[in-house]
């Protein structure tokens, strides 16, 4: 489903692409068992070994993929801040993010209602809420929060520029939101993840209000994750993923040498980290 899901978003209608989309996160989230994993991102590392995130996770713990959280949200000062995160997925960046900026408050916001009601279960606790949600149409009143934080969400959505003017709606005046997402690299009608490129992400934003603080480019910190958490990514889809689906979760999980992991690589699609100040 995955794969069909790349191939077949690209031409499909906004309102299906939403459907999609949210199907397959709904299913992901079905039943006892999972991928042994509380987030669904392709993580960060530095390029730098004597740098290395320290995220307080076990080895092969979600290392790399809260590496990602400390990245985006580290940027910024949330300490005592209302923080919203759009696109929370199984909520362990959410809890992270909770635990290591201290905000005042953390709410996470998720489409699939399957997700939210496992991100409660575990992580749910004062000052840790998680509401299911539509990133389009955020069920929150103008200025309700210091930042809004946004990880390898936006290229789900059916229409990214209405969930950058809901974000800008929900921030008080000089509000953040730290967002971190792929695009394709060029303009292109084909390949994985084929939509918007980087040149019209960056267009939206402008558009939005945001003035842009940081713009990195992550794509290497990416390829380097994914080739240091392939052992455990193929370990771990071989010891719970159904052999019948094992090719099709692997190629989602992007280990090295899928197509996800080559067009990193091959920089067909670019990974970008944003700081970005609501105007």
């Amino acid at each position: 489903m995955a794969r069909a899901t790349r191939r077949a978003v690209p031409q499909l209608a906004p309102p299906a692409k939403q459907l999609l989309w949210r199907s397959v996160y709904e299913i992901m989230s079905l039943g006892q068992r999972d991928l042994g994993t509380t987030l669904m991102n392709y993580g960060f590392a530095s390029l730098d070994p004597s740098a290395e995130e320290s995220t307080d996770a076990e080895p092969g713990a979600d290392r790399f993929g809260l590496q990602l959280y400390a990245a985006v949200a580290g940027a910024a000062e949330l300490s005592g801040r209302d923080v919203l995160e759009v696109g929370c997925g199984r909520g362990g960046g959410a809890s992270f993010v909770f635990e290591r900026f201290s905000p005042r408050s953390m709410t996470g916001l998720d489409l699939a209602h399957q997700a939210i009601e496992r991100c409660r279960a575990r992580y749910a606790r004062p000052g840790l809420e998680f509401v299911a949600g539509n990133a389009e149409h955020l069920p929150f009143p103008n200025g309700a929060f210091d930042a809004v934080l946004s990880v390898e969400s936006t290229h789900c959505y059916a229409d990214p520029p209405n969930f950058l003017r809901e974000a800008s709606r929900v921030l008080r005046p000089g509000g953040l939101l730290l967002l971190a997402d792929l695009r394709s690299t060029e303009p292109t009608e084909d390949g994985i993840f084929a939509r918007e490129d980087v040149g019209q992400l960056r267009a939206q934003l402008a558009s939005a209000g945001f003035r842009t603080l940081e713009d990195e480019d992550i794509t290497a910190n990416v390829v380097h994750a994914l080739e240091l958490d392939t052992p455990v990514r193929r370990a771990r889809i071989e010891q719970r993923a159904p052999k019948l689906l094992r090719r099709h979760v692997l190629g989602f999980a992007a280990v090295k040498g899928s197509p996800v992991y080559k067009a990193f690589a091959e920089r067909e699609l670019t990974y970008l980290r944003f700081v970005l100040e609501k105007e």
